[in-house]
């Protein structure tokens, strides 16, 4: 479904129900339904509501507005829109970033934080070349094609491999341009001593995009109720690699909610 949101049309992935409903958001040049396999294992229990953020996925693109807060802004349209009243946040890599930002808030009935491999509350390291090779690759099947073999280290299937292709290639550049020179680079460190609630992490000890010392020196510092976990042999995408694993992690982290 689309749901009007902040001046744009945001896709949105729904299923199952409950008191407790688990939003889940993308990473950089993903969509919504890198979520659905974790999503079929809990829909049992949660309302569950997967978002393609602006210029991703089926959402729509505009020209401007790509900025962390935008996006902050966006969700917490969308969760009042969709009338959630208590939920829990998982957000990856990009989007740990936005949920990071919507926490700081404190928004009424955002319970806990759970977070893959999320962008740090500082600017990104991203190296210059890399980030000059995914600005300049941006549209191109052999770029899409390297990305994908960089931020993945499990094996996957070949229709898993073709959809994150296809994710990384319907990504609006407008979007793809703004994270590289903008969004990635927003230091909001500053307002992280206003996440009041926990904040459980989750990394690939083979991430190569950000890997798990990413957390520890730029993550941990500044969100005091942060804790990390790893899961071997895995990269970047979680969700797409290590489903099951990660599913368990979050039924774990909110089993108290």
């Amino acid at each position: 479904m689309r749901i009007s949101v902040n001046g744009t049309h945001l896709n949105v992935l729904e299923q199952g129900s409950g008191p407790l409903t688990l939003v889940f958001m993308h990473y950089f040049g993903g969509s919504a339904l890198e979520w659905q396999t974790v999503m079929d294992q809990l829909a049992d229990q949660y309302r569950c509501i997967a978002v393609d953020l602006r210029g991703c996925g089926d959402s729509d693109a505009p020209e401007t507005g790509y900025s962390v807060d935008t996006m902050a802004d966006d969700m917490a349209d969308l969760i009042q829109a969709l009338h959630i009243k208590s939920y829990v946040l998982i957000g990856h890599s990009m989007s740990g970033k936005v949920a990071l930002a919507l926490a700081a808030r404190q928004p009424v009935g955002l319970r806990k934080l759970v977070l893959s491999s999320p962008s740090p509350p500082v600017p990104e390291p991203i190296p210059d070349d890399e980030r000059q090779k995914l600005l300049q690759g941006y549209g191109q099947r052999s770029s899409a094609q390297q990305t994908m073999k960089n931020i993945t280290a499990a094996s996957v299937s070949k229709a898993i491999q073709e959809q994150i292709i296809a994710d990384d290639l319907r990504t609006s550049k407008p979007a793809w341009d703004a994270w590289l020179l903008e969004g990635s680079k927003e230091d909001i460190s500053k307002r992280m001593a206003d996440v009041s609630i926990p904040v459980s992490i989750i990394v690939g000890t083979d991430d190569r995009a950000l890997p798990p010392d990413v957390q520890d020196k730029l993550v941990l510092p500044y969100v005091r109720h942060a804790t990390v976990e790893v899961v071997d042999g895995a990269g970047h995408l979680l969700p797409w690699e290590a489903p099951e694993t990660l599913t368990i992690f979050i039924q774990k982290k909110i089993a108290d909610v």
